[in-house]
């Protein structure tokens, strides 16, 4: 067991406009703890509390439990598939094995449940909506080496990066960003101009794209190439 600790390290990012309000939603593991934490934030100016629990158009979500169990992790799956919004977590205590799952439900900033004011709450929810996290010193030293042992274990021995793209697939994006059309790049590479063609059309199927501007651009702007 983890023991969330109360002092964090936080990373702020671009700031929001003077007085813009933080639309936020609020899901807690029982009925006493969702009063108390809307509470707080209905006291704080620039933060709006919407009505329901998980609606799409909000800034921030933020979650509180005593300890993620899998019906809290299943319901900040569900929540993380219905908006696009980053999370805060109140917690007292993560599971190692429970760490990674709750990055992929977006949570990026995570408050020790006993020390969790309402000035700090209404602070992380300003930073993540800013683009920035808030983390315990111990669950990000815990997360970076759960992110080394994945790439070690798992991704590298398949040919992958952190960002789920082969070697090979990177080699064609970087071209492809470059101008480069299907045949040049399969004489750069030593590749079949078809062999390219395949490579272009598995990842823009895998990420849902239309078509090769948008495969570069998305590559570009998720820092992949």
């Amino acid at each position: 067991m983890t023991e969330v600790e109360s002092a964090t390290h936080t990373v702020n990012s671009a700031a929001r406009e003077p007085g813009e309000q933080v639309r936020v939603a609020v899901w807690a593991q029982d009925p006493i703890t969702l009063t108390g934490l809307t509470g707080m934030l209905l006291g704080t100016a620039d933060v709006f509390v919407a009505a329901d629990a998980f609606p799409a158009d909000v800034d921030v979500l933020v979650f509180a439990a005593d300890r993620v169990t899998p019906e809290v992790l299943a319901s900040m799956s569900k929540a993380a598939s219905e908006s696009t919004a980053p999370a805060v977590l109140v917690a007292r205590q993560l599971e190692r094995t429970v760490l990674l799952r709750v990055v992929e439900c977006r949570v990026v900033a995570v408050l020790h449940r006993g020390v969790a004011t309402g000035e700090r709450l209404a602070e992380a929810i300003r930073v993540v909506a800013e683009g920035g996290g808030v983390l315990p010193a111990n669950l990000l030293g815990e997360l970076l080496r759960q992110v080394e042992n994945l790439n070690h274990e798992v991704l590298e021995p398949r040919g992958l990066n952190s960002a789920g793209f082969t070697s090979r697939e990177i080699g064609v994006l970087r071209l492809l960003a470059e101008g480069w059309d299907s045949e040049e790049i399969g004489k750069k590479l030593c590749y079949s101009e078809r062999t390219v063609k395949n490579v272009i059309h598995a990842m823009t199927s895998r990420l849902k794209l239309r078509n090769r501007p948008q495969l570069v651009a998305y590559c570009v702007r998720t820092g992949v190439i």
